[in-house]
């Protein structure tokens, strides 16, 4: 079978994406070596047939996804840069921690999977989290969860400064706070705000699924 310049193209996207996280230390963070890891994300490589949306503005086909149970996600944040600037939080990690994926959410149980045709909801700039949340479901989609708002900076920092920043509605801690991902002094940060208070800036970003081997 031929392939098409968007196989060619969407193979190459994976393997920047991978190289990405090893240059950024995700083997160390996650107590692997570095075969390891590879070996760990290779047979996402046989899912990317089922990634089908092409790259628009406002959305990303596919991203890596490395389950936040077993990473510490103040450290991965810290190895997202923008600019040559890296990201921090103030949030204490034991905090972070707490953020789980919602019950009804159908997330892999897998260590790593793909997230595909994310968008980081610039329909959605302005309006609390709380009315974001049904628009969401009703269009078929799922919101993203702080782990894959992690992959997204990780893998795509740039899209903070040409794109919207962005809340994750899809893990919570038992209050009020989502988590977000914008830019302060020039730096990628990572904090909360309140679900019922919106913000000009902040869009609440969803994904069109997941998959995993």
């Amino acid at each position: 079978m031929t392939e098409t310049a968007y196989d060619v193209d969407i193979q190459v996207e994976f393997d920047r994406q991978v190289s990405t996280l090893v240059e950024k230390g995700y083997p160390a963070l996650t107590g692997l070596s570095g075969e390891a890891f590879a070996q760990l994300l290779e047979p996402l490589r046989a899912l990317l047939p089922e990634v089908s949306v092409a790259r628009q503005d406002d959305r990303i086909p596919f991203l890596v996804v490395i389950a936040g149970n077993v990473l510490a996600r103040d450290q991965a944040f810290a190895q997202v840069v923008l600019r040559g600037k890296d990201g921090f939080t103030t949030m204490e990690p034991d905090d972070l921690a707490r953020f789980r994926p919602l019950p009804d959410l159908e997330l892999p149980s897998a260590v790593a999977y793909l997230v595909t045709d994310v968008d980081t909801g610039p329909d959605s700039l302005n309006l609390p989290p709380d009315d974001a949340m049904p628009k969401i479901l009703a269009g078929g989609r799922s919101p993203l969860t702080l782990d894959e708002g992690l992959a997204l900076v990780s893998h795509h920092a740039d899209l903070l400064l040409t794109g919207n920043r962005f809340s994750m509605l899809g893990s919570r801690c038992g209050d009020r706070r989502v988590t977000a991902i914008w830019v302060s002094k020039n730096r990628p940060r990572l904090g909360w705000c309140w679900a019922g208070a919106p913000h000009t800036w902040l869009g609440s970003a969803s994904c069109g699924g997941r998959l995993a081997g």
